[in-house]
């Protein structure tokens, strides 16, 4: 069953924008461990490519933050969900903490998809409820 449903779409200089004024500050609030590692590796080889990778991320936990019903309020905060893709690419959704409690309290699976394109990024969440 479908428990919930979230987009977002964002220009992605909003997100050049907040970079430029706090730095990796800014990063490492929005990205999980795992997903920090990838930013770094991405931004080492072109900059550009780690902003990219910073805006889709943010696109998707709001997505699924509207998803799940609770926006950016406890237990979803911005570093319990990370967007990680499995070995034939396929986004994959992580949870941590109180987040993953919760949601597995719930049956709740997430799906998330991004997608970038020059100007904007955007993401798209589906979150399913197996009741056993």
């Amino acid at each position: 069953m479908i428990y919930g449903i979230g987009t977002d779409i964002l220009r992605r200089e909003r997100i050049v924008a907040v970079f430029e004024r706090h730095g990796e500050r800014f990063a490492g609030k929005i990205l999980g461990p795992e997903e920090m590692a990838i930013y770094r590796r991405r931004s080492a080889r072109l900059p550009e490519r780690g902003l990219t990778f910073l805006a889709t991320r943010f696109a998707a936990k709001e997505a699924f933050s509207k998803a799940i019903g609770l926006g950016m309020r406890m237990p979803m905060t911005w570093r319990a969900m990370q967007l990680l893709k499995e070995p034939s690419g396929k986004p994959r959704v992580a949870t941590s903490g109180a987040l993953a409690v919760w949601m597995a309290e719930r049956h709740l699976q997430a799906h998330v998809s991004v997608t970038d394109e020059s100007d904007y990024v955007a993401a798209f969440a589906v979150v399913e409820q197996h009741l056993p």
